[in-house]
């Protein structure tokens, strides 16, 4: 009896799906991943309850939509981050859940030209939530700053492009921030393991830093880029990314890596749907 109940759980906390193996598939087709919209930068609440998103109705220019769980029942997708002239995207909770970050080329001004894309978020505020805030100059840099995740402990791990140049126009790397008392410390470059002058964008950090999967344009993609992950050794270090395979990345862009609080399921996104596939396909990598 407790298995059947466990399992009917599983298939309402994923819009009535069952949960799909070692192969990855469209996940919520027809409620969140919709013919003619792209969708991409999903995210779950630690609980389950709540569920976030980006669209893109209009190519350039994104908006971050909500659903929040009560019971057995999902409510609709609704607009939660969107403005008439600037995006707002990559949503990702803090570990506390009471800040949703996400990117934004707004300027620091709140009008005129759209500026390069920044760290951004909003706090919990009763049963909304606060304007946007910047995360700040310790995060952000004069180029573009993409997708965040979080370890437990509150460190920020994301990717930025200030290493650019007309030669390596591409040459995105991730970067790490320890979490301080008033936001957080200088960001840092992660290693050669992770890093080389290709484009590592979209990162996932494991909340426990055991393993972290990354977006990456580098040579040996099925496609034009796909996930790769890297494992955290007993010494501490990273090694080397290593792609993720076909049952994960397909012939299109991979990217938008998130693992669920529970470890059983990795959302990411290629062409314009989010995908879905089982969480075993990590601890196979190992």
């Amino acid at each position: 009896m407790k298995s059947i109940i466990f399992l009917f759980q599983l298939s309402t906390i994923y819009f009535n799906q069952a949960t799909p193996g070692k192969e990855s598939e469209v996940f919520a087709p027809g409620v969140v991943s919709i013919d003619g919209i792209a969708e991409f930068g999903s995210t779950y609440s630690k609980d389950a309850n709540e569920f976030f998103f980006a669209i893109e109705r209009t190519r350039g220019k994104a908006e971050t939509h909500y659903m929040k769980r009560n019971g057995n029942t999902w409510s609709k997708a609704t607009p939660l981050l969107v403005h008439d002239r600037y995006s707002y995207n990559d949503p990702m909770l803090s570990p506390d859940q009471q800040r949703l970050y996400f990117i934004s080329d707004q300027p620091l001004s709140g009008s005129g030209p759209k500026n390069d894309f920044d760290i951004w978020y909003v706090e919990r505020n009763g049963n909304g939530w606060s304007p946007p805030k910047n995360a700040g100059p310790s995060i952000n840099s004069d180029e573009n700053e993409y997708y965040v995740s979080f370890t437990s402990s509150g460190t920020m791990y994301f990717s930025s492009g200030r290493n650019t140049s007309a030669e390596h126009p591409k040459d995105y790397d991730v970067y790490s921030a320890k979490a301080t008392k008033d936001g957080f410390q200088m960001a840092e470059k992660l290693g050669a393991s992770i890093n080389t002058e290709h484009y590592e964008g979209d990162v996932f950090i494991a909340p426990d830093e055991s393993y972290l999967i990354v977006a990456s344009e580098r040579p040996g993609t099925f496609g034009s880029g796909d996930l790769f992950i890297s494992f955290k050794t007993s010494e501490g270090k990273w090694t080397p990314v290593k792609n993720m395979g076909q049952n994960v990345n397909g012939p299109r862009f991979d990217y938008c890596p998130f693992v669920t609080a529970d470890g059983k399921i990795l959302l990411y996104t290629r062409a314009d749907d989010i995908r879905w596939v089982s969480g075993e396909v990590i601890e196979g990598l190992r």
